[in-house]
């Protein structure tokens, strides 16, 4: 399963980008992502749905590491949910489209974000919510750059997507923020720290596309 992207196609998904992400974002994704992506659509497809497995996993560590944190618990409980579902829907849209299971292994991209997080209070918690502030928004861009590559079908889904990642970015954003008062963490330091690290890793050249991999190396 293959579709072409075309210059237009990247204007389009330029704009559709929403403007938090955008600003968030200390880089976009390399267009040509978005042509290997497109290009190797059903290895996205089993890949996006793997990623909707482990966010559904981290929401509910989260809930079980840290049971006391009434607020966390409660949005991390509704956000495993949601995940879920789209796990749900993106492995039905899988069988519809008679793509062929197969085992993928992960892009790096999460675990380079994760090798340096604080091992120790609050810092930990701190680090793991801006991680997966960091992650959604990536998400986010990636459905608004892929969708004008896509079938009509596909690409509603995928446009269908992007309030729920914009909202996962927020939740998580937030959390972290809260999650940092009243601590010595010097909250705006460590969200540079982490959004420069995302910056060196989302481009970097790759030999196996995935959702949140560079583009392929030549």
């Amino acid at each position: 399963m293959t579709m072409v992207a075309t210059a237009h196609d990247a204007m389009a998904a330029e704009n559709a980008v929403p403007a938090p992400i955008r600003d968030f974002l200390r880089v976009p994704t390399d267009p040509q992502w978005v042509t290997d992506a497109a290009a190797h659509l059903s290895t996205i497809l089993l890949d996006h749905a793997n990623c909707e497995l482990k966010a559904a996993s981290t929401a509910l560590s989260l809930m079980h590491r840290y049971p006391l944190r009434s607020t966390l618990v409660q949005r991390m409980s509704r956000l495993a949910r949601e995940e879920l579902r789209h796990f749900e829907q993106v492995s039905r849209v899988i069988k519809e489209r008679e793509v062929g299971g197969r085992t993928l292994s992960a892009s790096g991209y999460a675990a380079g974000l994760m090798v340096d997080v604080e091992k120790r209070e609050p810092g930990k918690l701190v680090d793991t919510l801006i991680v997966g502030a960091i992650i959604e928004a990536r998400s986010c861009e990636r459905f608004a750059l892929i969708a004008p590559c896509l079938d009509d079908s596909l690409a509603k889904f995928y446009r269908g997507l992007l309030a729920s990642e914009a909202r996962h970015f927020e939740h998580y954003l937030r959390l972290a923020r809260e999650a940092a008062e009243g601590t010595t963490l010097a909250f705006d330091t460590r969200l540079d720290v982490w959004l420069e690290r995302e910056a060196a890793l989302i481009n970097l050249p790759t030999t196996q596309i995935r959702f949140h991999s560079g583009p392929l190396s030549v």
